[in-house]
């Protein structure tokens, strides 16, 4: 995988709030509970694999405005190493996927599509979902339209969940926009309805919520070397299969039964929430292969 030193990185896409605190955290709320649901890659169990510099993964009450400061964050992405910084480079990923996106949810689905902030944060923030620290994972909350990361979280996935490739940011945040997109075709509602009416059907509900965000990321993936700046510049020059690949080990290392055996645990399918890591990868597979979003239908709608 190698990114164009000539794209135009946009710091309008994101909200960098790593210096404004956020505050405490209160008491877990289960993901998708209520009108303050929230979904994600992984969500309340880092906390058993992860010591310090994370917190107690939670979220709850309502969240407060905060305000981020980008002034920071331009500097470096105008600077001639900004392909080095990290910040700049997950930022030139959502340039990435937003423009993918920009382009085929008019194509597939007849909607247009809206812009959606990363919001950068460091160990805890105020969200319209609630108050969230970094050990619930990177997030999206449908309430105020945008996705959080704690940008820490890739030291996670490397050194605890076993998942060190480079590819493994860009399929995260893929995978945090295919909630995005969700929640703009009314996926997202509709679940959450189905939830509250038969919640024995909760659980399975949000692994095919899960599953399908997970594909929606390999349509992007298919994709990503056509998108383009404002100005026309690819964004990608190359994408490998070894990058492929390095995705599915991802979501081989977050799938539910993945997490549950490093917790110590048994495995419970009951109990999954994300889906299985064949499943992940299954999944993400299927988009990758067709590039083309609407073969995403893990409810088996068009079945």
């Amino acid at each position: 995988m190698e990114l164009n030193k000539d794209a135009q990185i946009d710091t309008s896409q994101v909200e960098d709030r790593r210096g404004s605190g956020g505050g405490p955290a209160g008491i877990p709320i289960p993901i998708g509970g209520g009108r303050g649901g929230v979904v994600g890659l992984i969500i309340a169990v880092l906390v058993t694999l992860v010591g310090g510099g994370f917190g107690v993964s939670q979220l709850t009450g309502a969240g407060g405005e905060e305000q981020g400061d980008n002034t920071a964050l331009e500097q470096r992405c105008q600077a001639e190493d900004a392909l080095g910084q990290l910040d700049c480079r997950n930022t030139l990923y959502v340039n990435s996927i937003q423009a993918y996106w920009q382009r085929a949810m008019p194509q597939h689905f007849d909607r247009p599509y809206q812009e959606s902030d990363t919001v950068f944060f460091a160990q805890a923030v105020s969200t319209g979902c609630g108050q969230a620290d970094s050990g619930v994972g990177p997030f999206y909350c449908p309430l105020d339209d945008q996705v959080y990361i704690d940008l820490s979280f890739y030291r996670v996935l490397a050194e605890q969940l076993g998942a060190p490739g480079e590819f493994a940011q860009p399929y995260v945040l893929a995978h945090e926009y295919g909630h995005h997109v969700q929640d703009l075709l009314g996926t997202e509602q509709r679940v959450r309805d189905q939830r509250q009416a038969s919640p024995d059907e909760a659980n399975r509900l949000s692994v095919l919520l899960e599953l399908q965000a997970d594909c929606y990321a390999g349509a992007w993936a298919r994709n990503a070397t056509g998108t383009a700046d404002d100005r026309g510049v690819k964004i990608f020059t190359s994408l490998t299969e070894r990058d492929i690949q390095e995705g599915l080990d991802t979501a081989a290392a977050i799938g539910d039964d993945a997490i549950q055996r490093r917790s110590g645990g048994r495995i419970d399918e009951s109990q999954f929430t994300h889906g299985s890591s064949a499943d992940r990868q299954k999944w993400l597979g299927t988009g990758y292969s067709s590039g083309d979003p609407t073969t995403c239908d893990t409810f088996g709608t068009a079945r």
